[in-house]
C-alpha cells in the first residue's frame, strides 16, 4: 500500500507528511476530482470544481489547502483566521471539519467548526485563540462579524463547497458580504456537483481567471446507480414506499420528502410498519439531527427520512437505496438525491415514485439525464409477507411503559367546581347531564308585552 500511496499522491505534488497519513487512513489513490485538481490548487490558481457527489471534492480541495498552509512560517494570529471554508448546511460543515481535522493530524494546524444551534459564546472563545483553517454555515459566520468575534482581514484562502446549494438556500447576499470582508488578494475554490446558470454568475463575481475542472458532465448520475421509476398516485404513495422497503432483507435507505411535515408523517407511518426509522430536517434541533445520522451511520435504524436542505453533504457509506417519495423542483437536485448511494465506488440503487401531477418534474429529469428511467411496478404482497418477519425480529425495543402510582383502590378525588356552578350529578362518568349548564341556571325572564307601535295602522 505505501508504494500505491507514494506513486499516485506523491505524484501531484503533496508533502511527505501528508503521504504518510494518507497512507494511515488507507487511501491508496486520487480520485479523479483530486488528481485534476490537486495540482491546480498548489499551483495558486483559483478553481472551478465541477463533479458528481461523492467523488471526493472535501479531498480535492482540503490537501492542497492543508499543504500550503503547513509551508506558511506563520500560523493564524488570536482572532484571525487563514482559511475561511463555508458550506451550506450544519451537517455538511461538521462532515468537512472531520475530514481535515483527519488529514491534518500530523500537522499543528488549528481547525474551528462554527454552525448554528452551539453555544455562540463557546464559539468566539475559541475564535479568540485564531483558527488556521475555519469551517463555517453562512448564517453563523454572519452573527460572529455582527459581534466583532472574528476577523477575516488576512484570510488567505476562500473555498465555497456546494456553492450551488448556498444559492438555493438563499445565501446569496450573505455570500456577497463575506466576501467583501475578505481581502481580493486571495485563492479562491468553487466546489459543486451541480453547475445552474446562476452559478456562472456567482463564479465571475468570486473568483479570478478560475481554471474548471470537471469530471462528470453536469446531470449526469453515477454510473453504478441503478434507477427505477414506478407510477404510483399521490394517496397511495406511502403504502408503495412501505412495500419496496419491506421487500428490501436489510436495507440502508435514504427516503426523500418535500416538507418537513410530509418527513415526519412518512418517518411514523415507517415506524408502524415496523420499519426503524427517524426523520431530520430543518425544524430538527442540532442534537435531535445528529443523534439521527449516527444512529443510521451504526444500522441502529435502517431508513433515514429527510428533505433536501437536511440531507445536503451527508456522506454515509454503505447507503444501498435513496428513494424518491416526492419529485424535487429543481431536476439538479435528483442527481444530487441519487448520489448519497453508490458512493467510493460502491453499487446503489434509486427508486422514484411519481405522480400524475408530477409529471412535469419528471420529465425535466429525465431531459437533464438524457434517458428515461426504467419503469417498475409496485411489490407484491406475496413478496412483501416473505421478508416482513426479519423487520418484525429486528424492530427498535421500545421503552416500558410508566408504571401507574397506587392509589389503594380509592377513587381520584373530583376536581372542585367553580364558584357559582353545580357539581355534576352523578352519572357514572363524570359528565354533566344535558341540560344541566350553570350559566342558563335561572329562568328566563317572560317578556311582559309589547311597546305599541308607532307607526299608524294602515286605513281599512
Amino acid at each position: 500500500m505505501k508504494d500505491t500511496v507514494l506513486m499516485t499522491f506523491e505524484k501531484l505534488g503533496l508533502t511527505q507528511s501528508i503521504l504518510q497519513t494518507l497512507m494511515n487512513l488507507e487511501f491508496t489513490k486520487p480520485t479523479p476530482i483530486q488528481e485534476q485538481a490537486i495540482p491546480l490548487l498548489l499551483e495558486g490558481h483559483d478553481v472551478m470544481g465541477l463533479a458528481q457527489t461523492g467523488t471526493g471534492k472535501t479531498g480535492a480541495f482540503g490537501l492542497p489547502l492543508i499543504d500550503r498552509l503547513q509551508r506558511e512560517p506563520m500560523l493564524a494570529a488570536p482572532g484571525e483566521v487563514s482559511a475561511l471554508i463555508l458550506a451550506p448546511t450544519r451537517e455538511l460543515a461538521s462532515q468537512i471539519a472531520n475530514s481535515l481535522r483527519a488529514f491534518a493530524k500530523r500537522s499543528p494546524l488549528k481547525i474551528g467548526l462554527i454552525v448554528g444551534g452551539q453555544s455562540i459564546g463557546a464559539q468566539a472563545n475559541k475564535l479568540a485563540k485564531g483558527t488556521d483553517i475555519l469551517i463555517a454555515t453562512p448564517g453563523r459566520l454572519m452573527d460572529h462579524m455582527k459581534r466583532r468575534s472574528v476577523s477575516l482581514a488576512n484570510v488567505k484562502y476562500l473555498v465555497l463547497d456546494e456553492a450551488d446549494q448556498m444559492l438555493d438556500l438563499g445565501f446569496i447576499h450573505d455570500l456577497r458580504r463575506i466576501a467583501k470582508a475578505v481581502p481580493s488578494q486571495r485563492q479562491t475554490l468553487m466546489f459543486s456537483a451541480t453547475m445552474p446558470k446562476l452559478m456562472d454568475d456567482l463564479a465571475k463575481a468570486f473568483l479570478k481567471d478560475p481554471v474548471r475542472v470537471e469530471v462528470a458532465p453536469p446531470g449526469r448520475a453515477a454510473d453504478k446507480i441503478k434507477q427505477s421509476l414506478c407510477m404510483v398516485e399521490r394517496r397511495d404513495k406511502a403504502a408503495a414506499l412501505r412495500a419496496f422497503l419491506l421487500t428490501l432483507h436489510e436495507p440502508h435507505a435514504i427516503v426523500f420528502a418535500r416538507t418537513k411535515h410530509g418527513a415526519d408523517k412518512l418517518q411514523r407511518g415507517l415506524e408502524k410498519a415496523g420499519l426503524a426509522a427517524a426523520a431530520i430536517h430543518g425544524n430538527k434541533s442540532q442534537g435531535q439531527r445528529n443523534r439521527a445520522l449516527d444512529a443510521f451511520k451504526k444500522g441502529e435504524i435502517r431508513v433515514l427520512v429527510a428533505t433536501d436542505v437536511a440531507a445536503r453533504g451527508i456522506d454515509i457509506p454503505g447507503v444501498t437505496h435513496v428513494i424518491n417519495h416526492d419529485l424535487p423542483e429543481v431536476a439538479d437536485v435528483y442527481v444530487h438525491r441519487i448520489g448519497r448511494t453508490a458512493r467510493a465506488g460502491a453499487d446503489g440503487a434509486a427508486i422514484t415514485l411519481c405522480s400524475s401531477e408530477e409529471m412535469k418534474l419528471l420529465h425535466a429529469i429525465q431531459k437533464l439525464l438524457g434517458m428515461k428511467i426504467d419503469k417498475v411496478g409496485v411489490p407484491s404482497e406475496a413478496s412483501v409477507d416473505g421478508v416482513s418477519s426479519w423487520f418484525a425480529d429486528n424492530r427498535p425495543a421500545q421503552p416500558a411503559a410508566k408504571p401507574r402510582a397506587n392509589t389503594g383502590g380509592k377513587p381520584k378525588p373530583r376536581r372542585p367546581h367553580r364558584k357559582g356552578q353545580r357539581p355534576a350529578a352523578a352519572t357514572g362518568d363524570g359528565e354533566r347531564p344535558a341540560g344541566n349548564n350553570p350559566k342558563r341556571s335561572k329562568p328566563r325572564k317572560a317578556m311582559r308585552g309589547r311597546k305599541p307601535s308607532s307607526r299608524p295602522k294602515a286605513a281599512a
